[in-house]
C-alpha cells in the first residue's frame, strides 16, 4: 500500500485539472497510471526505468504507474543536457525510458535492486550527479503524512504548480495533496506567464509553492497588487530567502488572512526537516524552524555527542520515517536495502534558540542552492579543469562564482556551464583573477575565495 494505490479511495473526486483543459477525476488517473504500464515496450518488474518530466498529466501519470506497479524509478529533468542523461542511463543499466509520452527501451538487461526501492532522485539537481538518493513508499507516504498535517491540507485544496515534479520538493507538493484527495492545478507555465495566473483565477487556486527565486520575481510583479480571492497559503523552500523578503511577504499574508509558511529540507529527507508555523513567522525570520510532526532534529558536536545546550553549533542531524534509504552511488548499490535507519546528518550547522528554533550557521560541504536546485561546486570544478580551465568555483545560493586565472574566452565558459547544467546565465559569475588563495598546505581556501569575489 502507497499513496499512488490508494488513488482509487477518492473515486470521482477531481484529481488534476490542466491548463491545456484536461479534467481528471482519481479514478481517471489510475485509469491512466496503470495503462501506461500496459503499452507497448512497457517494463516489468525487473526494470529500471528513468521518466523524463515535465509538468504533464503523462508523468504525473507514469510516475504513479511506476509506484502503483512496484517499478523502481528515476525521475529525470526532460531538459537534461542529453549527454548527462545518457551518462546517467549507462551509469545505472536503466532499462527503460519513459520520453515524450511513450517507451524506449534503454537495455534488455535485468537489474538487480532491493525490493524498497520505489524512486530514485538526483542529490545535485541540474548536474545530472551519479550520486542518487533511494527512497522508498515508506519514506513518501511518511512526508506525505506529515506535510499535510502541519499545511492542515485537506480534499478542498487546489494548488497550483510552480516547481517540476522531478525536483523533491515539487514531488511533495503532489504527493501530500493527492494523499488527501485535493485537485490540484498542473501547468509547467512560469509564473511570469499570463497564462499562468489565468490558470490560477480560473480554477480557484489556494496554494502555491516556490523557492527564493519564485519570491524574489514575485516581489518584482508586484504581487501585492494581484487580485487573487481565492488564494489561502504560500509555502518556501530550496534554500535561504533573505529575512527581509520574508518578512514582506509575512507582512502581506497577514494583511490578507493567508498563512505564508517557511521550510527547510533535503532530498535526503524525501524533501522536509523543519518549518515555521506563520504565528511565529515575525519572530523567527532567520530561523528554519521546528521540525516537522514525526521528526526529530539534534545537533552533533565534532565528537558526535548530542548538544543538549542552546546557542551552540553542531551539525544539523534528523530522524523520522522520511529518511531515505541510502545513497545509490553504482548500480551494486541498487541492491543494498537501509544503511540510514531513520537518521541523516545534513551536513549543515546550526543552533538552536531558547524557543526549539533551529537556526543555519554554515555548511560543512560544498553544496549551493540554484533555484532550488542543489549544486555541487566540486563536481562543475572537477569538469572544468578536465576541459583545461585554471579555476576555482565557489558561490552562495542562486550565485555560482566561478574564479579563472587564464586569458581563454569567459563567454564560451559561461554558455558551456550554462549549457551542460541547464542554468541561467544570469546565475554564472565569472571572475578573472590573478591567483586563488591558498593554505600553507597549499589548498584552496575557498571562504576566503568567496569573500575575494564579493568585494
Amino acid at each position: 500500500m502507497n499513496l499512488a494505490t490508494n488513488l482509487e479511495k477518492f473515486s470521482a473526486q477531481v484529481a488534476i485539472i490542466s491548463d491545456s483543459g484536461v479534467t481528471l477525476t482519481y479514478t481517471e488517473l489510475a485509469l491512466i497510471s496503470d495503462a501506461i504500464f500496459n503499452e507497448n515496450n512497457a517494463p516489468s518488474t525487473d526494470s529500471l526505468i528513468a521518466i523524463e518530466c515535465k509538468n504533464t498529466i503523462e508523468n504525473i501519470a507514469s510516475y504513479l504507474g511506476a509506484l502503483r506497479a512496484g517499478i523502481p524509478a528515476i525521475l529525470i529533468d526532460a531538459e537534461l543536457n542529453i549527454e548527462l542523461k545518457k551518462n546517467l542511463y549507462s551509469y545505472y543499466g536503466v532499462t527503460h525510458i519513459f520520453r515524450d509520452n511513450s517507451w524506449i527501451i534503454n537495455s534488455t538487461t535485468p537489474i538487480a535492486i532491493h525490493r524498497d526501492i520505489a524512486l530514485l532522485l538526483s542529490t545535485s539537481g541540474s548536474t545530472g550527479s551519479q550520486k542518487l538518493v533511494k527512497l522508498s513508499n515508506k519514506n513518501l507516504q511518511a512526508n506525505a503524512v506529515a506535510i499535510s498535517q502541519y499545511l492542515e491540507i485537506n480534499c478542498t485544496e487546489r494548488p497550483i504548480t510552480v516547481l517540476p515534479i522531478h525536483y523533491s520538493y515539487g514531488l511533495s507538493i503532489i504527493n501530500s495533496h493527492l494523499y488527501v484527495g485535493a485537485t490540484i492545478l498542473l501547468t509547467s507555465e512560469p509564473i511570469t506567464s499570463k497564462r499562468f495566473w489565468e490558470h490560477f483565477r480560473e480554477h480557484g487556486a489556494t496554494s502555491f509553492a516556490g523557492v527564493p527565486a519564485t519570491y524574489k520575481i514575485l516581489k518584482q510583479l508586484r504581487f501585492e497588487r494581484m487580485v487573487l480571492p481565492t488564494l489561502k497559503s504560500f509555502t518556501q523552500a530550496g534554500g535561504k530567502l533573505n529575512p527581509v523578503i520574508i518578512e514582506w511577504f509575512n507582512n502581506y499574508a497577514l494583511s490578507k488572512d493567508m498563512q505564508f509558511f517557511v521550510m527547510y529540507g533535503q532530498t535526503e529527507a524525501t524533501a522536509r526537516i523543519a518549518y515555521i508555523p506563520p504565528i511565529n513567522l515575525s519572530n523567527k525570520t532567520n530561523s528554519i524552524g521546528i521540525s516537522i510532526p514525526g521528526g526529530q532534529i539534534s545537533l552533533l558536536n565534532e565528537t558526535d555527542e548530542v548538544i543538549s545546550s542552546n546557542f551552540i553549533t553542531g551539525e544539523l542531524c534528523y530522524r523520522g520515517d522520511n529518511v531515505m534509504l541510502g545513497y545509490a552511488t553504482d548500480i551494486n548499490s541498487l541492491s543494498e536495502g537501509d544503511t540510514q535507519h531513520g537518521f541523516i546528518r545534513t551536513g549543515d550547522l546550526a543552533w538552536r534558540d531558547e524557543d526549539g528554533y533551529y537556526y543555519i550557521a554554515g555548511r560543512l560541504k560544498r553544496f549551493i542552492k540554484i533555484f532550488g536546485n542543489r549544486i555541487g561546486l566540486d563536481e562543475i570544478e572537477a569538469y572544468l579543469q578536465a576541459e583545461h580551465y585554471d579555476v576555482a568555483v565557489t558561490g552562495e545560493d542562486d550565485a555560482l562564482m566561478i574564479a579563472i586565472r587564464t586569458d581563454r574566452n569567459t563567454v564560451n565558459l559561461k554558455n558551456n556551464i550554462s549549457s551542460r547544467y541547464h542554468l541561467h546565465s544570469s546565475a554564472i559569475h565569472i571572475f578573472k583573477v590573478e591567483d586563488f588563495p591558498l593554505s600553507s598546505s597549499g589548498k584552496i581556501l575557498y571562504a576566503n575565495l568567496l569573500m575575494q569575489l564579493k568585494s
